[in-house]
């Protein structure tokens, strides 16, 4: 009874002891968190740009997935862009414009 007991004992002493290397040493020192914001992206087909951060405002032109633009600021879910493709500025939904979310595993 007594040398039942006592094995388990030894066995857990050399696996405790062993050295593994762990994730974090094996990581480089660079994260993802790190990085800068990834661009933002037309995520339908179509937007209407629109003269006001208003839903009701009137319609100036159209923001399609392929044409490429720059966000120039913010106010509340409303981005005012410049659409590069066609020179139209205005302001887009940010339910339909926004920027990707970068996954990071750690």
């Amino acid at each position: 009874m007594l040398g039942t007991l006592a094995l388990p004992a030894l066995s857990a002493t050399p696996a405790s002891a062993a050295t593994v290397p762990t994730a974090a040493t094996a990581t480089p020192a660079v994260s993802c968190h790190n990085l800068p914001p990834l661009p933002y992206a037309v995520h339908t087909k179509a937007v209407t740009i629109r003269s006001k951060a208003s839903s009701k405002s009137t319609a100036l032109g159209v923001l399609y997935k392929s044409h490429k633009f720059s966000v120039s600021k913010k106010s509340g879910n409303w981005l005012y862009i410049t659409d590069k493709t066609t020179g139209v500025k205005g302001w887009v939904s940010g339910t339909y414009v926004y920027r990707d979310v970068r996954m990071c595993l750690d």
